[in-house]
């Protein structure tokens, strides 16, 4: 769908992040950013979080890569005003599912571009509201046992085997998994990164 016409590196190792690009036929460099990421203090803003964490992600790897455009971000779960992270474990992901179930809570990602060479750089925030049904401790310790839940930020996948437990969403479905594409596609158009691939057949039935 998509052709890449300027060198594209993601500054991130989240295989969310590389299946949403690699969908839409991006062809992109990986390389994760090895900083670790800011505390979060609470009661400040968690977009500016987000994006304070994607911007410092995007300017350690745009270093490395000073003529490429670097794209780097950071997803965070906010529930009465504090965030979740990555799960050590199963106990702790099971802690933090029982918090969310059965109420809202937030997805935020902030997101970054940056190219070095140019010192362009911009960023934003995106907010996606989700609703968790309740489905009892069983349920929650079931799935936290899985193991799917360690390496996700609220402890939970949408777009795995935990997608049953929401109940439903207000925004981006592809914010919550990792990227909103919509915002990134339209900042990587707008720089001439990517553009439409407009050369492919199509069989028209009549």
């Amino acid at each position: 769908m998509f052709q890449t016409t300027s060198p594209l590196v993601l500054g991130s190792g989240s295989p969310r992040r590389r299946e949403l690009l690699e969908g839409l036929g991006i062809l992109f460099a990986v390389h994760p950013a090895v900083d670790p990421e800011p505390e979060f203090v609470t009661g400040s803003c968690p977009e500016e979080h987000a994006l304070d964490a994607a911007r410092r992600k995007a300017r350690e790897v745009a270093v490395a890569y000073p003529e490429a455009m670097v794209l780097a971000a950071d997803t965070i779960v906010v529930v009465d005003g504090d965030v979740l992270g990555k799960p050590e474990n199963a106990a702790v992901a099971l802690e933090m599912l029982q918090r969310l179930a059965g109420r809202e809570h937030a997805v935020i990602t902030g997101c970054c571009l940056r190219m070095h060479a140019k010192g362009y750089e911009q960023g934003f925030a995106v907010r996606t509201r989700v609703w968790m049904r309740d489905f009892g401790k069983d349920v929650l310790t079931a799935y936290a046992a899985t193991g799917e839940p360690l390496d996700k930020a609220g402890a939970y996948g949408i777009q795995d085997r935990a997608g049953f437990l929401v109940e439903r969403i207000e925004g981006s479905y592809t914010n919550v998994v990792g990227l909103p594409l919509a915002e990134t596609i339209k900042l990587l158009l707008e720089q001439d990164i990517i553009k439409a691939r407009c050369h492919e057949t199509y069989v028209v039935w009549r």
